[in-house]
């Protein structure tokens, strides 16, 4: 049996953010689906993480949703595969198990937190994936200014700031999945 490629997304679990940022989670599942990769998601209900349920559930995409227990009354039901932790750091670490790429996609604090903590495990040859923020309207752009001052003040290597890349289109992104 093919061993299915999986990506994990990072995502916003707000309901109050604007619609182009949920329309990019679909069109982000739907590209992962397109090059056959499965999904790795939070697996709740909530704000783009249900978006992100929602239309892997519509196109029939494999999907496993990592929840804290603390968070089972957000559960999504249609999960293909769920994985419970007992920390938000387990959850991470078993968001990440096993994936390729790793996309952030606009969202709060908790979403810059996965990207960065993923973006260091990279950076010390402990994630092996292609990391990815999408950039949808500008969202990343002052996080990618802050990256290059990092590069300006040598706080940051300019081979440490090209692990992460910020795709500005769905197009751009569909070219960094293969």
């Amino acid at each position: 049996m093919k061993e299915r490629k999986q990506l994990v997304i990072f995502c916003s679990s707000s309901y109050d953010i604007e619609e182009k940022y949920n329309e990019a989670a679909r069109e982000v599942v739907r590209v992962a689906s397109l090059h056959e990769y499965s999904i790795v998601s939070g697996g709740a209900i909530r704000g783009t993480m249900g978006v992100i349920s929602e239309e892997a559930h519509k196109l029939s995409v494999w999907h496993k949703g990592v929840l804290p227990r603390f968070m089972q009354e957000y559960k999504y039901e249609h999960l293909n595969d769920l994985v419970w932790t007992s920390t938000m750091a387990e959850r991470k670490e078993a968001m990440r198990e096993g994936t390729e790429l790793a996309i952030a996609l606009p969202g709060g604090i908790g979403t810059l937190d996965e990207l960065i903590e993923t973006y260091v495990l990279a950076k010390l040859d402990k994630y092996k994936g292609k990391i990815i923020a999408l950039n949808t309207d500008g969202f990343y752009d002052k996080l990618k200014l802050l990256l290059d001052h990092y590069v300006d003040t040598s706080m940051m290597t300019t081979e440490d700031r090209a692990l992460i890349f910020f795709p500005n289109t769905i197009a751009e992104l569909e070219a960094l999945l293969d």
